[in-house]
């Protein structure tokens, strides 16, 4: 059959261990018998990172804010353990972190559901989205060690040179500070990114902080929040038939637990990494998450919400069988290729992404699934299968 063609090129960044096994199976596999693929490709792989000082890193962001679209494999984050494992010049900081702040984007994730995989919560019967917000927080800290008998402040200094002092504490004994910050250009940005995904799904939106802890950091996030919905967003939402409220996180959470689900949850950095990390594991597997990270400005980046699989790796790399779940990494693709032909007008391309994300639900609920579904599955007629022969079930099913 002839290949759907593309116009505009993906950004493709490729990634590492286990993942990056499975990206060259589902593009080998899944993509490249049926589509004519376009991309502009970024090994983001910790080795080529280290030989290149992370600058792949850096140019494959700007190549993302060029097209328009990209889709990312998991990557690693190194630490002191992988210092001499990849002979690194230094401990690189998160590639995802370093994408985040350059397209100034808040990542969305949701659940993938699947019938035969009931979540842990029974009233949870449609996805719950976590909108994080991607930029500042405790991920830009500053933290130091403070000796005892020692005077800790918080300062900061205007353009004319006038500081400004708060005393955090007097220490009488040895302790800890940490400072951080955020912009009004990041959060306004973050705003309109929950407000605009809103509207794109027909979903309500809520936001949660501790404002009455935090009553002036918290709350500036709470204030602007408030004062972009009600002088760009009501009019909007009142069309579209939708909501938006703020509440308190703690009164947040009790309101998630007791819901049905089908909102966009809005977190601060911190309070969305953890979150979602709840959701996805309350309706079963990390393994079965979207994650779409989406600029103010309309671009879109698409990946898996879990990490490299280490583990698998190095039982690949010995030559054992692994049944490693790529459903995460198949719907990073199929989202990225679906909104590559919506934006670039190929229906085509967008019918396939549908047909291989139905593909990959219809083989799950034939029973066919990696051993992690096959643990959580209720299904009668349940297999475990490698992960090569699950990719090669889902194309049989294209």
């Amino acid at each position: 059959m002839e290949k759907i063609k593309m116009t505009t090129p993906l950004v493709e960044m490729d990634g590492d261990e286990m993942t990056r096994v499975l990206w060259k199976w589902i593009k080998d596999i899944l993509i490249l018998p049926f589509v004519d693929l376009k991309t502009e490709y970024y090994d983001l792989g910790l080795k080529y990172r280290n030989e290149t000082d992370d600058k792949v890193t850096f140019d494959s962001a700007e190549a993302t804010k060029k097209y328009g679209v990209a889709v990312k494999c998991a990557t690693i984050t190194p630490n002191a353990a992988r210092m001499p494992e990849y002979n690194l010049k230094e401990m690189w900081k998160s590639p995802n972190g370093t994408i985040r702040a350059i397209l100034d984007g808040t990542v969305f994730r949701a659940p993938i559901l699947v019938k035969g995989i009931t979540s842990y919560i029974p009233t949870w019967t449609k996805p719950i989205t976590i909108a994080r917000h991607a930029y500042g927080d405790i991920y830009k800290n500053t933290e130091l060690k403070v000796p005892a008998d020692s005077k800790a402040e918080l300062v900061y200094t205007d353009k004319d040179g006038k500081e400004t002092r708060e005393l955090i504490h007097n220490f009488t004994g040895d302790g800890i500070i940490q400072g951080i910050h955020n912009t009004d250009k990041s959060i306004s940005s973050f705003a309109r990114s929950c407000f605009n995904f809103a509207l794109d799904t027909k979903q309500d939106i809520w936001f949660a902080t501790k404002d009455t802890i935090s009553k002036k950091y918290d709350h500036h996030f709470k204030d602007i929040f408030q004062e972009i919905f009600d002088s760009e967003y009501k009019t909007k939402f009142d069309e579209a038939g939708i909501e938006y409220f703020y509440t308190l996180i703690d009164d947040a959470v009790a309101r998630v637990i007791r819901s049905d689900g089908g909102y966009i949850w809005a977190c601060k950095n911190y309070d969305g990494d953890v979150m979602s990390d709840m959701v996805a594991t309350a309706y079963g597997s990390l393994a079965m998450m979207t994650s779409v990270l989406v600029s103010p400005d309309g671009v879109y980046e698409y990946e898996a919400a879990h990490g490299t699989v280490q583990r698998h790796y190095y039982k690949y790399l010995k030559g054992e069988e692994t049944s490693t779940n790529s459903v995460a990494t198949i719907f990073a693709w199929s989202g990225a290729m679906r909104k590559r032909g919506e934006l670039d007008n190929l229906p085509e391309l967008v019918k396939f992404a549908e047909r291989l994300e139905k593909a990959t639900l219809q083989t799950i609920e034939d029973g066919v699934m990696t051993g992690d579904l096959y643990l959580l599955s209720n299904l009668d007629n349940k297999q475990k299968v490698d992960s090569e022969t699950f990719l090669k079930e889902v194309a049989k099913r294209i």
